[in-house]
């Protein structure tokens, strides 16, 4: 019973004065992690400012940065842990990564195709940082590229995250790239009013609304779309400036549309409501039809 003791009593002592042994190393290793996370985002600082200077691309910028910082962080732990006298940790971690690469790969394959995609995107995209895009269906515009998603603020005001996997994939419709964006509309005229001229009013007016963009490549027209029940649908046509786009383009599709209303009510045209037409089959000679009018002023 003694010498078990006595035993135990010797292995707690070798483990306290190797603790004691280790302490400097293990003060050391905290000092270096400390100084290796502030050496990380000095150095992503740098790099970003740097790089900044020689292309003026903010996502790529940021994104190699986020990398580079990350790539030093690892480094550092790994070093720490050495110094701490737990280099078989490291080694084991090491090892451990490598050997479970390919069940990590299998159970984290989204991840990977993102965050790889995400690399890809860095270097070779479709769009900038304050684009407007669409991706599947999503409108809005960019603001940042991470390692697993695209973050893109519709102009409803929501944050929409789209996996990097998605936007390799899948269509990315840019409309800041041209700098313009073309808006419609449709508005009835009566089938006795003439066309021609309603078309060359309309079109004039489009065109002095402040706001309204055309050249050569964005021309301005006004389209019969359809024949309706009651009116010939006419189709404007109009371009606008992607940039500022949630309120501008709205502003200025707005104004259109009041000024439209106006210079065909100042010319004489006419916007026919939907008409109604009851026909009667069979034996049926008349349709009884009562009117109730009730004047709100009388109780």
């Amino acid at each position: 019973m003694e010498d078990s003791l006595q035993l135990m009593k010797e292995s707690l002592q070798a483990y306290w004065e190797s603790f004691i042994i280790s302490v400097p190393k293990i003060i050391l290793a905290i000092l270096m992690i400390i100084i290796g996370f502030l050496l990380a985002n000095l150095i992503s600082r740098f790099f970003k400012k740097t790089v900044l200077l020689k292309r003026h691309d903010p996502l790529m910028i940021n994104f190699l940065a986020k990398t580079v910082k990350l790539g030093v962080v690892i480094l550092v732990i790994m070093l720490a842990l050495k110094v701490a006298g737990l280099s078989g940790i490291a080694t084991g971690l090491l090892t451990a990564a490598g050997a479970s690469a390919v069940i990590i790969g299998f159970a984290f394959k989204d991840v990977g195709e993102n965050f790889i995609s995400g690399i890809i995107l860095s270097f070779n995209r479709p769009f900038d940082v304050d684009d407007t895009v669409m991706v599947d269906n999503i409108f809005g515009k960019i603001k940042s590229l991470e390692f697993r998603y695209t973050k893109l603020k519709t102009f409803d005001g929501r944050d929409v995250y789209i996996p990097n996997s998605d936007i390799i994939k899948k269509a990315v419709y840019n409309y800041t790239e041209d700098g313009f964006f073309r808006l419609d509309f449709m508005v009835g005229i009566d089938y006795d009013d003439d066309i021609d001229f309603a078309k060359k009013v309309i079109l004039n007016t489009v065109r002095k609304t402040e706001g309204v963009y055309e050249d050569a490549d964005h021309e301005c027209f006004v389209v019969v779309d359809s024949l309706g029940v009651s009116s010939v649908n006419l189709k404007i046509l109009f371009w606008t400036q992607t940039k500022e786009y949630r309120k501008r383009a709205m502003e200025v599709k707005s104004t259109v549309i009041r000024n439209v209303k106006q210079v065909i009510m100042e010319n004489g045209l006419n916007m026919p409501a939907d008409i109604t037409e009851i026909k009667l089959y069979g034996s049926q000679t008349s349709i009884p039809v009562t009117v109730d009018y009730k004047n709100p002023e009388k109780k």
